[in-house]
């Protein structure tokens, strides 16, 4: 079981087709972060830069190359293989001082093979925050079908993300998501480590931390918008990059053709708390992983019943509450777990309900099972590379909790003062003992400096295929449809009876596949909103084993 797909919390973005003139970008915008209010101020109050400025990046052409960076580099080998090609481009730090100092941006892309019909650029974000956008279109050309080759499908990297100039301020964990603790001591070590953690950036990362942030981001596609010689981008954006196309298409109105948002952010909900509200979709997700391990029970001993499955969960949880699990030691290194982690790993379990991700699931909580049984507990190689990530930081876990934490922290504003999070942590534990602490816990925001601009207001109303299912814990179905209410001119595609979080192209479903390639092709969104039948029950994946498993503001896929 990999921590990592908790690290994808947020993903999807929205779309526009009227053009602008050419260097509008959109003014700071009010605190307010309600879908329904609209900014559209322009010009260098925006922080963008004057047109002036920014023509140097906005003609750039980038020189595209192999992808492959080393003899280890599987990202890049990958990329070659679907015949992608990588290139840089610089934009300014501060938009406000484009003559300033500049950062590099990666992006890999496959051309338009159907040149003759070829419609222009895809754009993609797959969320995270921090995930690796450059790593992925070879599988999104593969779910588009026959409607890839009339796209330019690029990968973006975000500024300090993967391979544009990565940000990493050291920490000794991939993610500062814990669960709060039984008591006021565990509250206040889970408060000392956010602490630590908000200090390493400052220490290490100072000069650059007030500009990663979501609206530099959307500032710095339009860039890429402009170096790829195009007038309008298509968007396909999950998770947290639902989040990104909003802001992209408020602050540079037209400059979207075609929008799919898949895992919708309600705006209205986005920031540093926003798994606050999740807790009974996680806690539904978790009942029917139950209900399956305990038809499996003579594999994983968890219990014959689903409430016998959960009544095994929480035991675990006791037990790490009153002394660390030891998990490893044999083949693999030893690992702690505790009252704080212990919870984070179920929370991670819940964002995919195929089989493969249930059993990887069961294996790992049956693993955590036998060490708090006391017996020794060897974690398989996966589990065991995501305890790596989550509590050494190890295989990149420090850099992508690094950047998350910095773009959740940079774009709002967090309560400071800790004792507003113990008291929503007691609260939420009275009705979600297990989820609510997690989700209301404190991070590193509360330490971190305010945010340099106000969050952006977006949009009332765009033209945007939007694809949610009904039971996903992390991106939730009531944000989704908030955001449909908000936006009537969009569509939006609902897989019933499904608790995945991110759709399109990960599981094979063909309804929600095929609408979306529709959209795609011809640029009409349905007539009406579509309804898609709860999948198979086999569970089996789609396009590719490892795509989009998302969870925003908790780990990584």
């Amino acid at each position: 079981m990999s921590l990592r797909a908790a690290a994808l919390i947020l993903t999807a973005t929205a779309g526009l087709s009227v053009l602008p003139p050419a260097s509008t970008a959109t003014a700071s915008a009010p605190t307010s972060t309600s879908a329904r209010s609209t900014a559209t101020a322009t010009g260098p109050a925006a922080g963008a830069g004057s047109a002036d400025g920014l023509t140097r990046f906005q003609r750039q052409r980038p020189a595209w190359k192999s992808c492959v960076l080393g003899p280890d580099d599987d990202i890049g080998k990958e990329l070659q293989r679907a015949g992608a090609h990588c290139a840089d481009v610089t934009v300014p730090l501060d938009y406000a001082r484009p003559d300033g100092r500049t950062i590099t941006l990666a992006l890999s892309r496959i051309e338009a093979s159907d040149t003759a019909h070829r419609i222009g650029a895809l754009l993609l974000n797959t969320g995270g925050p921090g995930g690796q956008p450059i790593a992925d279109p070879p599988w999104v050309h593969a779910a588009m079908k026959d409607v890839a080759g009339r796209y330019d499908i690029v990968g973006l990297d975000p500024r300090f993300v993967g391979r544009s100039t990565p940000l990493d301020c050291g920490w000794p964990t991939g993610s500062p998501f814990r669960w709060a603790g039984e008591d006021r001591a565990g509250f206040r070590r889970v408060t000392a480590l956010a602490r630590d953690l908000a200090d390493r950036c400052r220490r290490t990362n100072a000069d650059v931390l007030p500009y990663i942030t979501t609206r530099d981001t959307a500032r710095d596609m339009d860039v890429v918008r402009a170096a790829l010689g195009e007038r309008r981008i298509s968007y396909l954006g999950y998770s947290y990059g639902s989040y990104l196309g909003e802001v992209y298409s408020t602050m540079f109105p037209g400059r979207v053709d075609r929008m799919v948002l898949d895992g919708v952010i309600d705006p209205a909900r986005y920031g540093p708390r926003l798994l606050v509200g999740t807790e009974t979709a996680n806690e539904r997700a978790l009942r029917h992983w139950a209900g399956w391990a305990a038809g499996r029970d003579a594999e994983y001993g968890l219990g014959a019943t689903r409430d016998d499955v959960l009544a095994t969960v929480d035991r675990i949880r006791r037990t790490a509450a009153e002394r660390p699990l030891v998990v490893g030691g044999g083949a693999s290194r030893s690992y702690r777990l505790d009252e704080h982690t212990v919870p984070f790993i179920v929370f991670n379990g819940l964002s995919d309900d195929t089989d493969e991700a249930r059993r990887s699931f069961a294996s790992a909580v049956r693993t955590l099972h036998q060490a708090a049984q006391g017996r020794h507990a060897e974690p398989d190689a996966d589990f065991a590379s995501g305890l790596d990530f989550l509590l050494e930081g190890g295989d990149g876990g420090s850099a992508y909790g690094s950047v998350q934490t910095a773009i959740l922290c940079g774009d709002v504003a967090a309560p400071r003062d800790p004792e507003a999070y113990w008291r929503d942590v007691e609260r939420s534990r009275e009705r979600h003992p297990l989820i609510g602490p997690f989700t209301n816990d404190i991070t590193p925001c509360a330490f971190w400096d305010r945010p340099r601009e106000r969050p952006t207001v977006v949009r009332d109303d765009l033209p945007a295929l939007m694809v949610n299912a009904t039971g996903d814990p992390r991106t939730t179905y009531a944000g989704a449809t908030a955001m449909h209410r908000a936006w009537p001119s969009s569509r939006l595609v609902t897989v019933t009876g499904s608790d995945r979080h991110g759709l399109y192209g990960a599981y094979g479903d063909h309804c929600a596949d095929r609408t979306v390639n529709a959209y795609l092709r011809t640029g009409g969104l349905p007539a009406a909103d579509v309804t898609c039948p709860a999948p198979r029950p086999s569970g089996a994946s789609g396009t590719r084993a490892d795509a989009p498993a998302r969870s925003d503001e908790g780990g990584r896929r």
